[in-house]
């Protein structure tokens, strides 16, 4: 993406951007697209490696990354769970990423929901981040429940045991046809129950009901709402303000709009 396109753009950055400027709790929910820069492809969300319908054993990747597989034959599921963190592992938070987490740690009062698993979002320093989808940066035994944090998969056998008693190991992830955790969803409620003044939708194709729901919510309550997204999506009509850009400019781009400078976001 060019200046001409941000410029192109430029009377709405600045109307978000002081939307941005008055806002005391604002919520981002985020999708695939918002790691797009960093240069995941956004393919279901689950780190784009798969372009085609199945994967390279015939299974569709929504059945092998399914809880139902993963009960049945953990060795599959975990082949492609690695191919994920491997490609997670070999990229970075882009300056969207950085740009939220700046603002939270500047301002506060900032909640990031997010679907994606690849932690980018910690790793840039936003710290109230709700991860809706899980972490693959985690693992948890099946068997005797403990869990322990990871840095990546390097090393790790396939599919990997626990230390403590043998069980198998699988990172804290919702795969196909699990429920969310409870847990965070009862974070993202509390969230909503505090009243966001602004919410951001940004890089999701908010296909799921839980992540286009809010957005539809705010609108409803006059809250404002911005879209971040080059692509249209079933909220693209409803919210106040869409910028069809992609998250690693928008986002720094807002941030100076609403006069917060852009000390601290690292290059994409």
């Amino acid at each position: 993406m060019t200046f001409d396109t941000l410029n192109d753009h430029s009377s709405a950055i600045e109307a978000a951007g002081r939307l941005l400027s008055t806002a005391r709790r604002v919520l981002f929910i985020t999708g695939a697209g918002m790691s797009a820069d960093s240069g995941l492809p956004t393919y279901r969300g689950v780190g784009g490696l798969y372009e085609g319908t199945v994967t390279d054993i015939g299974l569709p990747i929504e059945k092998a990354l399914s809880g139902a597989v993963f009960a049945a034959r953990p060795d599959i599921t975990w082949r492609y769970l690695a191919q994920i963190e491997s490609a997670c592992r070999n990229a970075r938070p882009n300056a969207g990423h950085y740009a939220i987490a700046r603002l939270e740690a500047q301002r506060g009062g900032v909640t990031v929901l997010t679907q994606n698993i690849d932690g980018f979002h910690r790793g840039a320093g936003s710290r109230d981040v709700i991860e809706i989808h899980g972490t693959l940066h985690r693992l948890r035994c099946v068997s005797c429940g403990r869990a322990r944090e990871v840095a990546d998969y390097a090393g790790l056998s396939i599919p990997p045991e626990c230390p403590h008693c043998g069980g198998v190991l699988r990172p804290d992830v919702v795969l196909f046809g699990e429920n969310l955790p409870e847990a965070a969803v009862q974070r993202f409620e509390a969230a909503l129950a505090e009243g966001p003044d602004l919410v951001f939708s940004v890089g999701t194709g908010s296909a799921f009901p839980y992540i286009a729901g809010p957005v539809v919510w705010a609108a409803q309550q006059g809250i404002p709402t911005v879209e971040i997204n080059p692509g249209t999506t079933p909220v693209s009509d409803i919210v106040s303000m869409r910028l069809p850009l992609r998250a690693g400019e928008a986002l720094p781009a807002l941030l100076d709009a609403a006069g917060l400078g852009l000390e601290g976001i690292r290059p994409d």
